[in-house]
């Protein structure tokens, strides 16, 4: 049997273990395992693969970044990215691959297909957004960046700002089970019916930060189909 699997630290709501498993499934086959494994420090990584016999993995949140020094190779992609979430292992060494920038881009073209984006928002500056931000300079779309503790935040984004965007993205966790009371604070009377409002959260598959969007019009998507066409992404190159 062929295993791979997802490494994370806390993966028991994780999408990819559940899509792999109904992917299988639908192939009728008992070639493939998919499993989730949690770590506590991403210096177990190589212990893992070796006793599990892994033939490639996902990597998620908080071990994007920090597993590339234990990489023996990555795609000029995922090192212009800073970030990698697929590892292809391969004769003994470790391939990393960027599939987010895959799925965001799919998610995205899916989305908003037919319409003109020229500016956008991102929401958040970590990990995730790091593939959003190379896909975005990659179709050409201008965006401002708003976090917590950067030039521009929560507390001095205007709606006037918010007017102009055509996209909004929320890259951040905020909303996420079980904290799903939680939502960016951005002066969201400023969204209108001609607004897409991306959450690359999935669960729930609603966030009250879609939610507010929602209810002034604005069209949404959650984090759902960017992580379906990223693992395909990854799929095809363990399988490459």
């Amino acid at each position: 049997m062929t295993r791979y699997g997802l490494i994370g630290a806390s993966l028991s709501h994780s999408f990819s273990p559940r899509y792999f498993e109904q992917k299988f499934k639908g192939m009728r086959s008992s070639d493939y395992s998919y499993k989730a494994f949690e770590l506590d420090s991403i210096n177990k990584v190589a212990q893992l693969i070796d006793k599990e016999s892994l033939k490639g993995f996902n990597i998620t949140i908080p071990f994007k970044e920090s597993i590339i020094p234990f990489l023996d190779e990555m795609t000029p992609e995922a090192e212009a990215i800073g970030a990698v979430n697929c590892v292809q292992v391969k004769e003994g060494k470790m391939v990393g691959f960027n599939t987010d920038v895959d799925g965001f881009k799919g998610a995205l073209e899916e989305f908003t297909e037919g319409n003109r984006i020229e500016r956008a928002i991102v929401l958040g500056n970590g990990g995730a957004a790091k593939a959003v931000l190379y896909v975005l300079n990659g179709l050409g779309i201008l965006y401002e960046i708003v976090s917590r503790k950067g030039d521009k935040n929560y507390e001095n984004l205007a709606a006037s700002e918010v007017r102009r965007a055509d996209l909004i993205i929320n890259t951040t966790p905020l909303g996420m089970h079980p904290d799903e009371l939680s939502f960016p604070d951005i002066p969201y009377e400023a969204l209108t019916s001609r607004h897409f409002v991306m959450d690359l959260v999935y669960n729930p598959a609603q966030t009250l930060f879609l939610k507010k969007a929602s209810i002034l019009g604005a069209s949404t998507m959650n984090g759902e189909r960017m992580l379906a066409l990223q693992a395909e992404k990854s799929w095809d190159i363990w399988q490459g």
